[in-house]
């Protein structure tokens, strides 16, 4: 990636740094300001998609590390997230767990769930391991609701509130700073695991499985890595959503979430940290934004029914998805890179 004039690194440790300038870190902290204090002056509705998308963020961040940079695809990480939340609310329903200590125990059964089901990677690939993860959906959905003592069965589940210092964390503005809080160290555990050995050797699994074997890449264990980091995070996800929410029902983890996750990764881009931020940004205000408009397109035209105002999210995710598969293969994040490097190579932009 080429820098602005006059910048250069002299060690290794310099070129793979996050933040390699001051202007980043001043863009950094500008940032975090402003996150910290957006609650000052959101709406409860704006808090409320604001922590959607934190917490959509650390699932699809775990979905981007296990497709995007390892290469096997899953279509089963709703039911992952699901193994989470349910965990999560029986540790502190039923053992009286805080939720500080319920959500890593929460992200780690979903982990070891995730560790089941990505066994078979070692023999299938491709089309037939997301038929493998999509069967983790429906069996994952099936022990739940056969598991009522625990998990409620079909009922929907009651979730406490997270409990800081004896002050509960259960409106918007004040669960917003946890679901961010999450998801900013989400985002930082990904970006450097993907700059470690295991991110390159999840990159060379991911270009050429066979090729990495052959440099001495152990196939199964990063995959089964690949697997458990991936649903560890899914699962902190769902921790994180059921308290915000609580209460939970299987009705909250479909099979299309995780089909929505995996066209968040086209949009916003596969294999880049930042790809998961532009993705599920844009997909969750798209789709907030259609909600708003589809009533009002059905006012203005009335001839085109109550049916096409119903529909027309599907319909217009459904194209934005076509889009950016035809237009914009390599995701939002491959052309903000290139708008980035226009502006570092003015007035040269050739």
């Amino acid at each position: 990636m080429p820098l602005p004039s006059g910048i250069y690194n002299i060690t290794y440790k310099k070129d793979m740094a996050i933040f390699r300038t001051w202007d980043h870190w001043v863009f950094l902290i500008g940032f975090l300001i402003f996150l910290a204090v957006i609650p000052a002056f959101a709406t409860r509705s704006q808090l409320n998609t604001l922590i959607t998308i934190a917490c959509t963020l650390i699932a699809v961040h775990g979905l981007n590390l296990l497709t995007g940079y390892c290469g096997q695809i899953s279509i089963g990480h709703s039911a992952f997230m699901a193994v989470g939340a349910y965990t999560s609310a029986a540790l502190c329903n039923q053992l009286g767990f805080s939720f500080w200590i319920a959500m890593p125990l929460a992200g780690a059964c979903a982990g070891i769930v995730g560790l089941l089901f990505g066994a078979p990677s070692l023999r299938v690939k491709g089309f037939y391991l997301a038929i493998t993860t999509l069967g983790a959906q429906f069996i994952i959905m099936y022990v739940i609701t056969h598991l009522p003592s625990i998990t409620g069965g079909v009922r929907s589940l009651d979730v406490p509130p997270p409990n800081f210092f004896g002050y509960l964390i259960e409106t918007d503005h004040s669960y917003y700073y946890v679901a961010m809080i999450m998801a900013i160290l989400a985002t930082y555990f990904v970006k450097n695991i993907s700059r470690t050995g295991v991110g390159r050797a999840f990159v060379a699994v991911r270009d050429n499985d066979l090729a990495a074997e052959s440099m001495g890449i152990g196939l199964f264990y990063h995959k089964m890595l690949a697997f458990f980091l991936g649903c560890f995070l899914a699962g902190i996800s769902g921790s994180v959503y059921a308290h915000y929410l609580q209460t939970i029902s299987i009705e909250y983890f479909k099979l299309t979430d995780s089909i929505w996750f995996l066209s968040m990764l086209i949009v916003g881009g596969l294999g880049q940290t930042m790809g998961t931020i532009f993705g599920v940004t844009f997909i969750i205000v798209l789709r907030q934004f259609i909600m708003e408009v589809a009533p009002l397109v059905s006012k203005v035209f009335p001839v085109l029914g109550v049916e096409f105002s119903a529909a027309m999210g599907l319909l217009v995710m459904g194209l934005v998805i076509i889009f950016f598969l035809v237009f914009e293969p390599r995701g939002l994040a491959h052309r903000w890179e290139i708008i980035k490097t226009k502006f570092r190579l003015y007035p040269f932009p050739y």
